[in-house]
């Protein structure tokens, strides 16, 4: 019997060891923490937002205008996600080279993303646009800064699967690359939804929502 034959009658796929093995159990806990976390993280950027909407109704509220570096983050938080899921699948069919080398470059990307967000907090800070002050500024500054200690704390896991990938042998930096995938799309998902609010969600249409108008 062949060693695809072996893992398909195990129950698993390429990457997916057997649900009777020590380390299948192990992986299933840390990639339940994992979905835990990000429940836990989702819901304390709502909470957050759900906090800037409701101030957005003050007198003191004056709207940014979004610097255009924001743009050009998304776009590399977007490609970076992209690299990760084409690691995925090169690791899924055994090109743990192609995957290697992809990680890599999902890495490479998502540090830019840090180095594009903090390009646009300087591009604020040169019109005089402080944490102090105007709420507005204060808000862009807080829920931009705790997505970028998420993906500050996301590459240090990637580091750790990056670093080892020449000597993990191929199921485990499989599976390494499957978490790393998953969160930096959580990453995203939750970077364009406080992209959207930041740069288009205003007092009058807020009001308009809750009837407030």
């Amino acid at each position: 019997m062949n060693y695809a034959a072996i893992m398909k009658s195990s129950g698993g796929a390429f990457g997916k060891p057997a649900a009777d093995n020590p380390l299948e159990r192990r992986y299933a806990a840390i990639s339940v923490a994992l979905w835990l976390f990000m429940a836990v993280a989702t819901a304390l950027f709502l909470l957050f937002i759900a906090a800037y909407i409701m101030r957005m109704d003050a007198a003191d509220w004056s709207p940014l205008a979004m610097p255009w570096q924001l743009w050009l983050s998304t776009s590399i938080l977007v490609i970076a996600s992209i690299f990760l899921q084409l690691a995925v699948a090169a690791a899924n069919v055994r090109q743990m080279e192609r995957a290697h080398t992809l990680l890599l470059v999902a890495g490479f990307w998502s540090i830019a993303f840090l180095g594009a967000q903090w390009w646009g907090w300087q591009a604020l800070q040169a019109i005089h646009v402080t944490a102090n002050g105007n709420p507005a500024g204060s808000f862009f500054y807080l829920l931009t800064a705790m997505h970028g200690l998420h993906v500050a704390g996301g590459l240090v896991g990637w580091g750790m699967a990056a670093a080892g990938s020449w000597r993990q042998e191929p199921r485990r930096l499989a599976w390494r690359i499957r978490l790393c995938a998953r969160y930096w799309h959580f990453l995203l998902v939750v970077w364009l939804l406080l992209f959207a609010v930041l740069g288009w969600l205003t007092p009058d249409f807020v009001r308009m929502v809750c009837g407030t108008r």
